[in-house]
Order: structure tokens, then sequence, then C-alpha cells
């Protein structure tokens, strides 16, 4: 089952310390390795991005940035056995975070991707 993990947080006024990015690279080889990670970026700000809707019929384009405080900063996507996996493979990379980055803070969704199985 793919799993997607979407990292949304308040972009910090400081870079993120080389520690934190020593232990991404390593979480990522390790999911990797394990044959759990298919895919993983970060993402450009806001102010890069464009919205498109639809509402009362009419087609809609926004572009960035957005006024909201968080934004959706980075993702994963896993390839494994369970929800659960899913969940701890980002709660690695959510503890990573906390114990290098004092004061960061942030949340990650973790959302199932339907699949075959799921239209069976």
């Amino acid at each position: 089952m793919r799993y997607i993990a979407l990292l949304t947080a308040t972009r910090p006024d400081t870079p993120p310390p080389p520690g934190l990015m020593e232990a991404i690279m390593k979480l990522g080889a390790d999911a990797t390795n394990a044959g759990a990670l298919v895919d993983q970026a970060g993402l450009s700000p806001s102010a890069f991005a464009a919205r498109v809707g639809v509402a009362g019929g009419e087609l809609t384009v926004t572009d960035g940035p957005f006024a909201e405080a968080k934004e959706v900063i980075s993702y994963a996507v896993y390839d494994v056995r369970d929800k659960a996996e899913a969940v701890e493979w980002t709660s690695r990379f959510m503890r990573a975070h906390r114990d290098l980055w004092p004061g960061w803070e942030g949340e990650s969704q973790v959302l199932k991707v339907m699949g075959p199985e799921d239209f069976a």
C-alpha cells in the first residue's frame, strides 16, 4: 500500500541546522534500503504556487502566495505493509526535527494513496 506524508510547518527565518539535513539524508537512505521510500522532496513556498478550483460551475486559478501561516513544505511517498508502518517512518522524520531543531513546530498528515485494491 502506498501512503503519502505531507509535512506542514511555518517556514522559519533560519535554515535547518546541518545535523538535521544529515539525519534526513540518513533516514531517506534507511527507508530506501528497506524498500519503503518511493519518493521524497521539499516543496517551494506558496509564492510559486497556484490553486485551481471549481465553484458554481466556474473554473478559477489563483496564484500564490497564500495567506496561511503554515505551508506544505515537503512530502514523502512510502510503499509499506500498512498505515502503522507509514506512521512509523513519518514519526522518525518528525522526531529528527524535534530533536535537532529547537523550537521548530510542524505536523505531518499520513494519507493512503488509493490503489486498485480500493476499487475491487
